[in-house]
């Protein structure tokens, strides 16, 4: 299976409980932290609640 690596770009400053909560659980805490993962299903699913924040490429 396929990693990604999501990095933070953007501060969560001003978003909703509900974000800061996936980012914290995605294990990101300052702007360009990377973390890498695998490629599944309730990770995509995280990225997708907030992508907006986010920078994501295939590992």
């Amino acid at each position: 299976m396929s990693n990604i690596e999501i990095t933070l770009k953007r501060s969560v400053i001003g978003s909703s409980d509900k974000h800061k909560k996936i980012i914290k659980s995605l294990g990101l805490t300052k702007i360009n932290q990377t973390r890498t993962y695998p490629d599944n299903q309730a990770i995509r699913g995280m990225i997708k609640h907030v992508s907006h924040l986010l920078e994501v490429k295939e590992a």
